[in-house]
């Protein structure tokens, strides 16, 4: 995934749910998050991660729209700050690259 940024800007998620997920992202931590948000022991591959990022979080907003009883917001903005984060770095390190 070369530039996230459409990804980024085609995700529609309740204000407050985006806020809070902004705010999560100043402590954001590569290597303690992804393992424990999409179950990896060695997290190198940043498309791959954002992919898989976007799956999780596409489960979790389902689940809030339904109202399943599984849903946890907490989970839910770790999992969205998770991605705008790894969508920062994909996007560093392309401009970085290019």
């Amino acid at each position: 995934m070369d530039d996230p940024a459409p990804l980024l800007a085609a995700i529609r998620r309740p204000r407050l749910l985006l806020s809070a997920a902004q705010h999560v992202c100043l402590n954001y931590n590569r290597s303690r998050d992804l393992p424990r948000l999409l179950g990896l022991l060695s997290p190198r591959d940043m498309a791959g991660c954002l992919q898989a990022l976007v799956g999780a979080e596409q489960t979790m907003e389902t689940k809030r729209k339904t109202g399943d009883a599984t849903y946890s917001i907490t989970r839910h903005i770790q999992l969205l700050a998770a991605l705008i984060s790894e969508a920062r770095l994909t996007s560093a390190a392309a401009h970085d690259d290019g």
